[in-house]
């Protein structure tokens, strides 16, 4: 294998600790795996505004937009509430989305055979689950203008986000869904509010004329997105995938993190659209959990969701599928050997701590390779 670049980004929080088990990962598919990859390190959110007075540095921006995966952990914390709103952590993450252009963000939501017990839901509905919510990331209300509060005067203020898409970002996302059913069980769900917003409507406009321009083979279903979010804690087994915009996309996807009994436990990609020369995508592979600064320091941490990013790295930016099923294995034996984390533990269950857990996965990656 060619040697192939990744930065990392660990963040604030639990990013950190986080990613030093990552590490043990890549260093073992390095080792062992027949891979070859070089790591470069960089500060992004409070770190970076602490070091820069930016939420990114334009250096490590640079080495962002030149590596063939970004790994990245998690931003934010009270510790910087009271910063300008433009420099605040979560900006360097927006920017990172914004100017690689990761449209398309991937969110699976899988239940481990072991963890079926650790979900709010009972065990016959998320036993064997297995959704992927395609969320479309650098449109709609996050990023459109005008974006504001004004003084209207008289102790009132006006604030204004602005929900905005176009027919080709409607497009493209809903190609990614529907290439990527294809690969699953061939059925994808559309959700928006074509009830009450305008961009709703062309939203499902847009869906079903790209369906029928080339899609059909795979079957869509169209959902309000508030009953999407209903039927994902009544049944969640009847989707596949799930394709909406950026704002229903991010609330949606915590909805289905939790089926699984924690954060803690889903990755995701967020990937941008082929290199017409090299046909290379730009992407950032990051945990759907936040910095968690309560428990930062503590090594309560889990660290599964963020090698499991890796494993998406993997999968989706260097075609390594026996690789990232590996990584999976490993994943779903520690845990069926009662390795729990606090987040996923019951009451009274023995718990393990970040490092420990990622080091119970590197050692299943020994095994599956004996």
């Amino acid at each position: 294998m060619a040697s192939q670049n990744l930065l990392l980004l660990p963040g604030d929080g639990i990013g950190p600790e986080i990613m030093v088990e990552v590490k043990k990962v890549i260093a073992w598919f390095n080792e062992k795996g027949g891979m070859s990859f070089e790591t470069d390190d960089g500060l992004v959110g409070g770190s970076a505004y602490d070091a820069h007075g930016q939420s990114i540095s334009e250096e490590d921006m640079a080495k962002a937009m030149a590596a063939d995966a970004v790994i990245f952990g998690a931003v934010g914390g009270p510790k910087w509430d009271d910063v300008p709103y433009e420099v605040r952590p979560e900006a360097g993450l927006l920017r990172l989305r914004k100017d690689m252009e990761l449209f398309a963000n991937l969110r699976p939501a899988i239940c481990y055979p072991a963890l079926a017990d650790a979900s709010s839901l009972k065990k016959d509905i998320i036993e064997g689950l297995d959704i992927l919510i395609v969320r479309e990331l650098t449109g709609g209300v996050y990023f459109g203008e005008p974006k504001e509060i004004t003084d209207l005067g008289n102790g009132q203020k006006r604030g204004v986000d602005t929900q905005v898409y176009d027919t080709y970002e409607i497009e493209r996302i809903s190609k990614v869904a529907f290439e990527l059913a294809r690969t699953r069980n061939n059925k994808v769900c559309s959700m928006e509010k074509r009830n009450v917003m305008k961009s709703g409507v062309l939203w499902n406009e847009v869906v079903t004329q790209t369906h029928k321009a080339g899609f059909e083979d795979v079957t869509l279903e169209h959902m309000l997105a508030d009953a999407g979010g209903m039927q994902l804690v009544r049944w969640p087994k009847q989707f596949d995938v799930i394709v909406t915009d950026n704002l229903f996309g991010d609330m949606l996807s915590d909805v289905a993190a939790m089926l699984t009994g924690s954060l803690g436990m889903l990755p995701s990609a967020s990937l941008g659209a082929p290199d017409a020369k090299t046909g290379k995508r730009k992407a950032l592979y990051e945990p759907v959990h936040g910095s968690a600064p309560d428990i930062a320091g503590t090594g309560a941490a889990n660290p599964i969701a963020m090698i499991a990013s890796f494993g998406m790295a993997l999968r989706y930016s260097f075609e390594e599928v026996a690789a990232a099923d590996m990584l999976d294995k490993a994943i779903a034996n520690a845990l069926d050997k009662g390795l729990r984390t606090k987040d996923i533990a019951a009451a009274g269950e023995a718990t393990v701590s970040t490092t420990e857990m990622g080091d119970a996965i590197v050692a299943e990656l020994d095994a599956l390779s004996a």
